[in-house]
């Protein structure tokens, strides 16, 4: 699974420690880890969470990135900004209970958790736990033992839901400020990473006539 790092501009001066900590975990697991940033609260590119929650949906619908790992102060915003696109059904996480029902639970390909709001003390074992819980024990399962197979039931008429109530993401994007998308994919490693892990054309050809 590749998996992509997005911080937002508040919380960029934790992106080295959330990366490590992260690539700790899921990389002795087989998968890898794409750091799109930001990296430094002084990056010249910067991203608010709402534009990270573009350049996610992006990320997974041109199939650049399996999942997506982001956030924000509480986590409420980035996630708020995620579930906003096709594609996209992301987890508000706080703690190891919350990675681990949500992966089997509601099976999600992305996650926001608050990098700010009770993030002291403790706080990178935390992020430790909570990465473990989401990627070392699959997805989808259903939770707990008993309710499995509604729960996989529900998951699946939720994804029928979605695709009902969704445009695709070229028409999302085309519908939006050219400034505010070209802002999310701005970065010049995020720019890198992206062109040499897309594999939607449709995609790639926007994007390039952004840039």
């Amino acid at each position: 699974m590749k998996i992509a790092l997005i911080n937002e501009n508040s919380q960029a001066a934790k992106n080295e420690l959330i990366c490590s900590v992260l690539e700790k975990v899921v990389v002795p697991m087989g998968h890898t880890v794409d750091n799109y940033g930001m990296y430094r609260a002084d990056d010249e590119a910067q991203l608010t969470y709402v534009q990270a929650g573009i350049l996610g949906a992006i990320l997974l619908n041109s199939g650049a990135a399996d999942y997506i790992i982001t956030g924000c102060g509480t986590g409420e915003g980035a996630m708020l900004a995620m579930n906003s696109f096709p594609g996209v059904l992301c987890g508000h996480v706080e703690d190891p209970v919350d990675a681990y029902t949500f992966a089997h639970v509601n099976d999600g390909n992305a996650v926001a958790l608050p990098f700010a709001k009770g993030f002291g003390w403790g706080g990178e074992l935390n992020l430790e736990y909570c990465f473990e819980k989401l990627f070392g024990f699959g997805h989808g399962k259903g939770y707990p033992v008993e309710r499995a197979e509604p729960e996989q039931r529900n998951k699946k008429i939720l994804d029928e839901v979605r695709s009902k109530t969704f445009r695709p993401l070229i028409e999302c994007l085309n519908a939006l400020d050219p400034e505010l998308v070209k802002g999310a994919v701005a970065g010049s490693r995020s720019k890198e990473l992206f062109f040499a892990n897309c594999r939607d054309s449709a995609i790639a050809e926007y994007i390039k006539t952004l840039l």
